[in-house]
């Protein structure tokens, strides 16, 4: 396949791995007679035991495909974005929410910065929690924390499970987008959902045409008779309708990827969202490499939002990112550099740019604030311009 070929190889200890898991998913389509659906199969791929992609010991998270990693994140781009993040959490730690806790967080990078930033703002918090499953992220995160935030790492717990009860914020950057999605296809105007089976060495996709009533019905409006391939994110909704039981009074923030309703299921958009990343290479094939590859899916922020009022929470915010940073105050805070100390500034107002640009990452990620049990006049200035929950 030349997609392949124009991708940097695995090593041979990597390339073993990727085979292990392949087995481990080729006996879960066999057992289940031949055909699993998408989601079950990113799942596998990315969360199997030691072997999936964020279960294992690859890299994932760096600035090039040098270091062996597959992509990068705001953290990891300016410790600007974790400071006004800071300036949104800290009147929300003074109105008595003193801890905080983190999902998908990755190197460690966002603990650390925030944990500086609350500092620097006098409104540091109690705990910070961290709710982690691999180990090897664990690992990388307390490294990162000992490394930068070493007077405050005692501050962190990690969680392999999600607590019975939180007060206070939560915040996850780029989690929603690596819960697994079902796929489906409308083909000559019926609705299919779009599975995997075992093909030869590899895997490949096998559509099962749905009877009427167990058509999504998120569907059931979308128009036109086109051909289309889209996603539904039951585990995201799931995970939220957790958050919302968990949450008892505080506020989560989710930073992601993705659009409402109305633009995700865009006439269109016919080919869906679903993306890998290797290597820093973007590319539509799921089977490639399994368990080193990173697998996504925009979110259905409508899906989101209506999962959390499911679950007794308010949608308090939902903005643009390059909005609600402006809102929060980055500009402010990159006013303290020093323009003339070029060596400093040019490298970190380059990445604050890549956050606000409508052409990176400003219009494409937005953040959605969700809250239960707090004050009708809830300091969220994150959204006090530019708001979009309407369009939720």
């Amino acid at each position: 396949m030349q997609k392949v070929a124009s991708l940097p190889l695995p090593s041979a200890d990597a390339l073993d791995a990727s085979k292990a898991l392949s087995i481990v998913i080729g006996d879960a389509i066999a057992a289940s007679g031949g055909w699993i659906g998408f989601d079950r199969y990113m799942s596998l791929a990315l969360y199997a035991p030691r072997l999936g992609y964020y279960s294992g010991g690859a890299a994932k998270f760096g600035r090039g495909a040098d270091d062996g990693s597959d992509f990068i994140t705001a953290p990891e781009l300016t410790p600007f974005f974790a400071r006004t993040l800071a300036r949104q959490f800290a009147p929300l730690i003074g109105m008595t929410l003193p801890r905080v806790m983190e999902f998908g967080a990755g190197t460690g990078r966002l603990a650390a910065d925030l944990l500086l930033a609350l500092e620097s703002d006098g409104a540091l918090p109690e705990s910070y929690s961290i709710v982690e499953l691999s180990g090897e992220l664990r690992a990388r995160q307390q490294g990162t924390l000992a490394q930068r935030a070493p007077h405050l790492a005692g501050r962190v717990q990690w969680l392999d499970a999600l607590p019975d009860t939180f007060e206070g914020v939560i915040v996850g950057n780029e989690v929603l987008d690596a819960m697994p999605v079902r796929l489906f296809a409308r083909i000559g105007g019926r609705w299919h959902e779009r599975g995997v089976v075992r093909q030869d060495d590899t895997f490949a996709y096998e559509d099962r045409l749905l009877e009427a009533a167990a058509v999504p019905a998120q569907f059931h409006e979308m128009p036109g008779d086109h051909d289309v391939v889209t996603e539904t994110h039951a585990e995201g909704e799931g995970f939220t309708r957790a958050v919302g039981a968990l949450l008892k009074r505080g506020a989560a923030f989710f930073i992601d990827y993705g659009f409402p309703a109305s633009e995700y299921y865009h006439a269109q958009r016919v080919g869906g969202t679903l993306m890998c990343h290797y290597r820093h290479h973007a590319h539509p094939d799921p089977f490639l490499y399994p368990g080193l590859q990173d697998i996504t899916a925009h979110v259905n922020f409508s899906g989101i939002a209506e999962a959390a009022v499911d679950a007794g929470l308010s949608v308090a915010g939902f903005a643009s990112q390059a909005r609600f940073l402006m809102n929060a105050g980055i500009t402010e805070l990159m006013m303290s550099l020093d323009p003339s100390d070029a060596r400093n500034f040019l490298p970190q107002a380059n990445a604050v740019q890549k956050l606000l640009s409508e052409a990176e990452m400003g219009e494409l990620f937005k953040v959605i604030a969700l809250t239960r049990d707090l004050d009708d006049a809830l300091p969220l200035a994150g959204f006090a311009r530019g708001d979009r929950t309407y369009a939720l």
